[in-house]
């Protein structure tokens, strides 16, 4: 073997072992240990690497409490559990050093006032009516003289555009639109409609036409102003008055269009009957609203996370009533966790789940997690997950952690969940850092 087969042989090697040590369990650890930290004030927070190695690690002690110490400099082994207990609210750092000499990461240590939230799992009705009137179809007008017109596609409309005004005059009530059609058709004078498309608002004209066979000015649109249907509330924030529910927007059921929210509400609904998920075929909760039930809260936002808004207190009937800490996204962990939701009636129960897959998200996503639901007696009552559950809180450690959102539809014991700091963030309870069913269309 010449030099430069042996060279090409030691290369070979070389990366072979270089391959070995990166995927070793110790130097994972370590490639794992955070540039940044953050903690909720008056909570431990619990690190571990399984690193047998010792380090010295420097804080300030008026700001960080170290294994319970708050001094500010204290050797520990790595291989073993670290816990932070952070002192007042505010910006720091520790920097931890291998064997006590070799400088190894500077951490930025972000500490946050305390946040406690009471959890839901109520059954809610949900009303809300959109901000505009949604375009959810098209047909045809047949004329006197049996001409096919289709006016809205005419003037450029589409399926998901929402009508915001017409003339300049804000509109957000389909049955308004006929006056409008009426007035205008007898006078064959052109509609001026401001519509919203993608967020941005552009305008049209379009001319009724006289439906022969209804006796009536159309303009050959099916619209839509209002969505209705059952979830699950998550929490309850006392301290700002809001909550947050179903960990997932609300779309149309006819165009997969988020409905924007112009005004809405949340009411006491009470679980009648529970359609069970098979695979291929996701079950449901069967709820009413209740006539003596009031009114829970307003709808003011509804966002890829679920709808938030006002609320005065929390409903009579909860769990305990009890507030809990809640978690970051990047502290939840795969493992046994709970889910509080409602089977019959108002009675929130708890159920076990197994969060079997946690996907690390620097920002808002969906589907940060995965869970399977491992509580027999919830699969016998519902086979799973089921429509209607969507923002049922999912408990870990005795923190809140998140909500359930979908289910998987071939594996109905199984779902996404989302973490509940996104939430907490659209409910304007925490500062960001870095319907199932709706109201039949009306033709116009």
């Amino acid at each position: 073997m010449n030099s430069t087969e042996r060279k090409r042989w030691f290369g070979l090697v070389l990366v072979i072992l270089l391959c070995l040590i990166g995927f070793s369990g110790p130097l994972q650890q370590f490639a794992a240990f955070p540039n940044e930290l953050r903690l909720f004030s008056g909570q431990m927070k619990r690190l571990q690497y399984g690193v047998p190695v010792y380090a010295e690690v420097t804080v300030d002690p008026s700001m960080l409490q170290v294994n319970g110490k708050a001094q500010q400099s204290l050797k520990v082994n790595l291989g073993e559990p670290l816990s932070l207990q952070p002192s007042q609210i505010g910006q720091s750092s520790m920097k931890v050093k291998l064997f006590g000499k070799i400088p190894f990461r500077t951490v930025k240590v972000n500490v946050m006032p305390d946040l406690r939230v009471i959890p839901g799992g109520q059954t809610i009705g949900v009303k809300v009516k959109s901000a505009g009137i949604l375009i959810v179809g098209q047909h045809q007008v047949v004329d006197g003289g049996g001409v096919k017109h289709s006016p809205g596609e005419a003037a450029g409309l589409k399926l998901g555009d929402y009508i915001m005004s017409i003339n300049n005059v804000p509109i957000n009530e389909v049955h308004k639109i006929s006056k409008w059609c009426e007035k205008f058709g007898q006078d064959k004078k052109p509609l001026q409609i401001t519509y919203k498309r993608g967020g941005k608002l552009s305008t049209t004209s379009l001319s009724p036409v006289y439906d022969a066979e209804d006796k009536a000015w159309r303009l050959g649109l099916y619209i839509r102003d209002s969505a209705a249907g059952v979830g699950t509330l998550t929490f309850y924030a006392p301290d700002q008055g809001v909550y947050g529910a179903l960990g997932h927007v609300i779309t149309d059921m006819d165009t997969g269009t988020p409905i924007e929210v112009g005004e809405g509400q949340i009411l006491q609904s009470s679980v009648t009957s529970i359609n069970k998920s098979q695979s291929g075929d996701p079950g449901e909760k069967r709820a009413q609203f209740l006539r003596e039930g009031r009114i829970l809260g307003s709808i003011e936002r509804n966002t890829p996370f679920g709808i938030f808004g006002k609320m005065k207190e929390v409903p009579e009937h909860g769990f305990n009533g009890r507030a809990l800490p809640v978690a970051f996204a990047e502290d939840v962990k795969e493992g046994p966790a709970q889910i509080l939701t409602v089977l019959n009636g108002q009675k929130v129960e708890r159920f076990d789940i197994e969060i079997a897959h946690v996907s690390r998200q620097e920002g808002p996503a969906t589907k940060g997690m995965v869970i399977k639901i491992t509580d027999k007696r919830l699969i016998s009552r519902t086979g799973g997950i089921v429509q209607g559950m969507s923002g049922s809180p999912i408990i870990q450690d005795g923190k809140l952690v998140g909500a359930v959102t979908h289910v998987f539809v071939n594996d109905p014991a199984s779902g996404y969940g989302c973490f509940i700091e996104w939430m907490l963030q659209d409910a304007g309870v925490l500062v960001k850092n870095k319907v199932n069913k709706a109201a039949n269309a009306k033709a116009v």
